[in-house]
């Protein structure tokens, strides 16, 4: 299983948490392996986005679909700023 942490800063909470269900539908319908998908509230407008993927390489394929679909891009126009992003194998 690959985890996927992406930090980022979203000040307008309402909206990111308003987008959320329709980007997981959208993930769901169209990302092969897509597992599930956690979302924490950090301090000073930051939030980090656990992502589960059944394997690296359908993570990869996730990532080069990019904003493919209205709710991920919706998701994504409500992220303000990209603080990190890594990934790494569940252990």
């Amino acid at each position: 299983m690959t985890i996927e942490l992406t930090r980022f800063r979203a000040a307008d909470a309402l909206a990111l948490l308003a987008t959320r269900s329709e980007m997981l539908a959208d993930f769901r319908a169209d990302r092969d392996g897509f597992v599930d998908a956690r979302l924490v509230q950090l301090a000073d407008g930051e939030w980090l986005d656990i992502v589960e993927w059944r394997s690296e390489d359908d993570f990869a394929a996730s990532r080069a679909k990019g904003a493919n679909r209205p709710g991920i891009a919706r998701f994504f126009a409500a992220i303000d700023e990209l603080v990190s992003s890594e990934q790494g194998e569940l252990a």
